[in-house]
């Protein structure tokens, strides 16, 4: 039997000790359903009512209560865990954090590191605003794949969606599985949020395990939920709509890879 990835849904707080119970919790419930790779969803630990309140969170490297609990949690239960997002300290620009999302082996180890670096600086129809970038400093363009238990895993967040040329950047370089832990908006996530997976899905013939923040949240932010992961011909395997919980799928690599030989998108493109 192939093994399950899993993508947990939250609800998250301006609590860090109960975001990290819940989030103990999922990751549990994940194991117990036999994943072998769990991902979290963006600010997992931490969403504030003002987007600055993170500062007062913000971790270095190696230090603090939540990287020490994901790799506690992580070599605890032999899984491997994205944990799709924490603010990560900038000794140079104190006002501001990385995004950062890091992968944990089933050993407890850090595995890999990616930082968001599309920014949600936009005006949405409706009349809500955000500002990312007044709290979050962009992460260095890069493409991060880490090699997990389950296969080759491209690392995204958010509204690193919007932009597809990164999972195409992602599939050139081996991914099999895209990560895109987030905190999608209600109103955008209603209008886009599964046509953008499964769209992603498709163009890189991978697999999409995309965790979402879901209700409301302090300071009123809504959240659309509905966390779910894609099949590589778009289809939706598992879907979260609301609450929290985790949903599962077994990626089948074999599949997955006679797809790719049958129908060779990657390799027909044709660039000027």
């Amino acid at each position: 039997m192939n093994p399950a990835i899993a993508a947990i849904q939250m609800n998250s707080s301006d609590r860090l000790s109960e975001n990290l119970a819940v989030a103990e919790q999922m990751l549990r419930e994940a194991a117990r359903q036999g994943a072998w790779l769990a991902v979290l969803p963006e600010n997992f630990a931490f969403m504030g009512a003002r987007e600055r309140d993170k500062l007062a969170h913000a971790e270095l490297p190696g230090k603090g209560p939540i990287q020490a609990f994901l790799s506690a949690i992580s070599r605890e239960l032999r899984l491997w865990v994205v944990a799709g997002t924490i603010p990560q300290a900038v000794p140079e620009d104190p006002e501001r954090v990385l995004a950062a999302s890091l992968v944990y082996a089933a050993d407890g180890t850090l595995a890999s590191r990616y930082d968001k670096i599309h920014l949600f600086d936009v005006e949405v129809p409706g009349g809500e605003s955000y500002r990312e970038s007044r709290s979050i400093r962009p992460g260095e363009p890069n493409t991060v794949v880490a090699a997990t238990a389950v296969g080759n895993v491209g690392l995204s967040v958010c509204y690193d969606l919007r932009f597809p040329e990164l999972y195409r950047l992602l599939a050139t370089a081996g991914a099999d599985i895209l990560c895109v832990p987030s905190a999608f908006t209600a109103r955008t996530g209603e209008a886009h949020w599964e046509t953008l997976l499964r769209a992603r899905a498709i163009e890189n013939q991978c697999y999409v395990v995309a965790p979402n923040q879901w209700g409301e949240h302090a300071g009123g932010r809504r959240t659309w939920g509905h966390s779910m992961i894609v099949g590589p011909w778009g289809e939706v395997l598992a879907c979260q709509d609301d609450g929290s919980g985790v949903v599962l799928a077994r990626p089948d690599r074999a599949a997955q890879a006679k797809l790719r030989q049958d129908f060779p998108v990657l390799s027909h493109r044709r660039l000027a």
